[in-house]
């Protein structure tokens, strides 16, 4: 056997799919596609072009459209709620700022698709092993904290990959993008697998550049900082050599961040140095803070924004048609943000000009039953959760409907994962809960404080969490995790919080200067603040038997779980 035969044995399944057949050479038999029986390779390569299908639900379509920064034309907005309409779809937001549409049948997937790329829409590399939407904060260049506009650096990336035949489809595996020349913005951009974050050097405002995030990691600092005009030259750098370099064995070691691991950050910058020719420059200050945004903001030419929140990330055609009238009526551009919300740019005053839909400005959930690898409709079940305190507090909350992790539950103040359990008796289900990311700067991800609390107590456990934030008195909920929860092991907290369950108190955690994850000080402390709480005994070399015997105790459901409303839509994926 030849070395080459060697390397392509051990190439992954999809490796092995583009070495026979480029996607761009597939994309010429388009138009003979039959969708009524597809291949694994054609769902392989369908991805590519915006297309989205599996063998398990052969005769159900996604399709998802690109839209860069985020800013679409009321023209287009209403255009796609046209054919919505037509077609009896169902749309969604993404988490990057596109639209995912949801319930295609076979026979109309060709058309559909023809109708949005003849009309200046894209489908082009929204799934795949490609460059994914590019992302930026949606007041780019008009609300009081852009420094740079970034809007034309995306385009011009943009322009480059998107039916680019060297790339299209043949990267090692996806690669998510986020530039902002903002100080602070909506949402956190260090899940992406490549940062451009704003930064200054010698009283210059630039990028610094971060590497390696993802929706379970923070992306890394790669010590580089670029002028606005140098972020395009060096984005070309970074893609070609992640084409050259990237792995492209093992399926599940394939991302960026796992080059990373396996290379180290100098070997990656140093591929991209050979690409980028022009000297890298150390990294500039980094220049971003915390802020809270409310429905309202005063722009930098003195117009208001409106943010309209969406059903969690759920829109009808009549809102889309409401949302492209008032945008056309009073000469104002329409944004989607990544945190699934829309964003109406340049009213006179402000004027609340149509009611939202939801409470959900900062609460971001993956497609839920839409997806064919969850069992929940996240969306719905955010009635489990304290909506009121969250929306009251500005609290970030990610809830994902599965370990995958598209609604960024570790870059958010309170992280939710939708699992089925049976743990807890005659439950449906629950949520595994996360907590203590510092996620505006990038510092830590949040970690798992609860495996798994049954939906039906999930409201009451958020509540005592967010009743210690309030006692804590800091202004933000990142504040409170850097402060008070990152102080302690993710067990202990756990018993804490469970502790003041059972015997129905807040009692403050014993902060001090001191303090560190010591276990068999943590435990002293739980024995010696409740000392009158069942099965604390237990914890000999660990907290795990306590958590588990506390949890089940007061978390053991009865009887068919009251709460539970099976959906039409939960019911069609099972």
């Amino acid at each position: 056997m030849t070395q080459n035969e060697e390397i392509d044995n051990k190439l992954n399944k999809r490796e092995k799919y583009k070495a026979r057949l480029r996607p761009y050479e597939y994309f010429k038999e388009f138009e003979s596609i039959d969708f009524e029986s597809l291949g694994e390779g054609d769902r392989f390569y369908l991805q590519d072009f915006g297309i989205f299908n599996t063998d398990f639900l052969e005769d159900d379509f996604a399709m998802r459209l690109r839209v860069p920064s985020g800013r679409i034309s009321a023209e287009h907005f209403s255009y796609i709620a046209d054919v919505v309409e037509q077609y009896d779809l169902k749309v969604v937001l993404t988490a990057r700022g596109g639209i995912q549409l949801h319930e295609l049948e076979a026979d109309d997937v060709h058309e559909i698709w023809k109708k949005f790329n003849s009309y200046g829409l894209t489908t082009w590399q929204s799934f795949g092993d490609n460059i994914r939407n590019i992302v930026t904060d949606v007041y780019d260049g008009i609300g009081k904290y852009s420094e740079i506009e970034v809007h034309s650096i995306i385009q011009e990336m943009q322009s480059f990959i998107l039916e680019n035949s060297r790339y299209v489809g043949m990267l090692p595996r996806r690669i998510s993008i986020g530039i902002s020349g903002n100080t602070a913005n909506v949402t956190s951009f260090f899940a992406n697998d490549l940062y451009f974050a704003l930064a200054k050097k010698d009283d210059i405002f630039g990028f610094n550049v971060y590497m390696g995030g993802k929706n379970t990691e923070v992306a890394q600092d790669a010590n580089i900082f670029l002028k606005k005009d140098e972020v395009f030259e060096f984005f070309k750098a970074f893609v070609e050599a992640f084409y050259l370099h990237g792995s492209r064995f093992t399926r599940a070691r394939t991302r960026l961040f796992d080059m990373i691991e396996d290379i180290g950050m100098d070997a990656l910058t140093a591929y991209i140095q050979k690409e980028y020719k022009k000297e890298l420059q150390s990294a500039g200050e980094l220049k971003i803070e915390k802020a809270v945004f409310c429905n309202h903001e005063l722009l930098k030419d003195g117009s208001y924004s409106f943010r309209y929140q969406t059903d969690f990330s759920r829109l009808n055609v009549a809102e889309m048609k409401k949302i492209s009238k008032l945008a056309l009526d009073n000469d104002v551009e329409i944004r989607l943000g990544i945190d699934q919300n829309i964003y109406l740019i340049g009213f006179k005053d402000d004027t609340i000009p149509i009611k939202s839909a939801k409470q959900s400005a900062t609460i971001l959930t993956c497609a839920g039953s839409l997806c064919p690898f969850t069992s929940w409709s996240i969306k719905d079940e955010t009635s489990y959760i304290p909506l009121e305190k969250i929306n009251e507090h500005a609290i970030q909350v990610g809830f994902s409907g599965c370990t995958k992790g598209c609604a960024r539950h570790c870059h958010t103040d309170i992280g939710l994962i939708g699992l089925k359990t049976n743990n807890f008796g005659d439950t449906e289900g629950g949520a595994r809960v996360f907590l203590g990311a510092v996620h505006t700067d990038g510092s830590s991800v949040a970690k798992t404080v609860f495996p798994m609390v049954p939906f039906v107590h999930l409201n009451d456990t958020l509540l005592l969490i967010i009743k210690f934030y309030e006692k804590s008195l800091y202004k933000d909920f990142e504040e409170f995790s850097h402060n008070i929860l990152n102080k302690f092991s993710s067990e202990f907290l756990a018993m804490w919080f469970l502790a003041n369950l059972s015997t129905n108190q807040i009692l403050d955690l014993p902060v001090s200067e001191n303090t560190n994850l010591d276990f068999s000080k943590e435990k002293k402390q739980l024995l010696k603040s409740f000392s009158e709480v069942d099965f604390l005994d237990d914890m000999e070399e660990s907290f795990f038997e306590s958590i588990d015997a506390l949890s089940k105790k007061l978390w053991t459901v009865e009887g068919a779980d009251p709460h539970y409303v099976p959906s039409i839509s939960r019911i069609h994926y099972r």
